[in-house]
């Protein structure tokens, strides 16, 4: 029904904005990833999702097109509600939960709190045959275990640093070089943490 919206942002916090539109204030629940990405800028647009049930009317909102088509497809999933989807996008970007999904990588998706290991394996499941169709990835090419990654990983936390905060820094430096050492990855991630 409500497609996107196109207004005045009154109102930003990292689970919500009130964005007006035709002098009308929406309230728009929103995931930490859409919180960052979506700038200070005093017109905005967001794409949303309006859910209704019995006693209430929800309206979630998204900077991008892809996360909406995450969360949508997270909400088919049997025992996976609007919140739950709301903090697994607000814990790994769209991205990483469409990897994670292709790939099988159940430990990733786990890693989300409130998500067990029987949830984790009904979302790939249920998901992993319709993210490879709609995003045409052959399961081959789904990430492999990057032994430098995880070692890399394991040294910034030894080193103190939370571990979403160097895996995000990490699999950038990865995305720009693949064939770095982990020295390599560790140097590149205390530059940018």
């Amino acid at each position: 029904m409500i497609t996107h919206l196109r207004g005045k942002l009154v109102e930003k916090n990292p689970t919500y904005l009130v964005v007006e539109c035709a002098g009308v204030g929406y309230f728009v629940n929103i995931s930490l990833h859409t919180f960052s990405k979506i700038g200070d800028a005093e017109n905005v647009q967001v794409y949303t999702h309006l859910q209704v049930k019995e006693d209430s009317h929800s309206l979630f909102g998204f900077s991008e097109k892809s996360e909406r088509e995450i969360f949508r497809l997270l909400l088919t999933v049997s025992g996976i509600g609007a919140a739950t989807a709301r903090t697994m996008l607000s814990s790994l970007s769209p991205s990483q939960i469409r990897d994670a999904i292709a790939a099988g990588d159940a430990k990733t998706i786990q890693g989300v709190k409130g998500i067990g290991a029987k949830t984790s394996q009904r979302v790939i499941l249920d998901l992993k045959d319709k993210i490879l169709k709609i995003y045409d990835i052959d399961e081959l090419s789904a990430p492999s275990s990057n032994t430098n990654k995880d070692e890399a990983l394991s040294a910034l936390e030894v080193l103190g640093f939370v571990r979403k905060q160097a895996e995000k820094v990490v699999d950038k430096a990865i995305r720009q070089d693949s064939g770095l050492s982990v020295e390599d990855i560790i140097k590149f991630a205390l530059k940018n943490l």
